[in-house]
């Protein structure tokens, strides 16, 4: 078997579309607006995913994983879900948290990952809210 360093990745893009709102119920509106400015009001992105993965190449094929079973994947756990979405209100994971790509790619990521093969090792996460912000999430440490 390769060395993971050896290993191609291969990264493949989704894009969709959602609103979120920063801010904290308990907080006035004032102190929503100096911490969080014009994200304190609902507001939406379109927005760019890349999934990264990685493993041995299949012999037979010439590839490191079967892109249509990624993307189903992807599909049936993050876009479906997130896709036109209010982040806050409709998926409950982030009742009590902010909708910032620092946390979406977290969820992402606890999407995907147990739904992967064996074989395939979820590599990155990137997620690009504007042209010049984007997040990357490369999993949990293990400590």
């Amino acid at each position: 078997m390769l060395f993971l360093k050896e290993m191609p990745f291969l990264t493949k893009k989704f894009t969709f579309c959602a609103a979120h709102q920063y801010g904290h119920k308990e907080w006035t509106e004032e102190k929503n607006t100096k911490i969080f400015g014009a994200d304190a009001r609902m507001h939406g992105h379109n927005y760019d995913l890349e999934v990264t993965v990685t493993g041995p190449i299949n012999e037979e094929t010439g590839f490191v994983a079967d892109l249509g079973l990624l993307k189903k994947i992807v599909n049936e756990k993050v876009i479906n879900i997130i896709d036109h979405s209010t982040i806050e209100k409709d998926i409950s994971w982030f009742a009590n948290r902010q909708p910032s790509t620092e946390l979406m790619v977290i969820w992402i990521w606890e999407q995907i990952e147990p739904a992967l093969t064996n074989d395939i090792k979820l590599i990155r996460i990137r997620l690009r809210e504007t042209p010049t912000i984007y997040t990357d999430y490369y999993g949990p440490r293990n400590e």
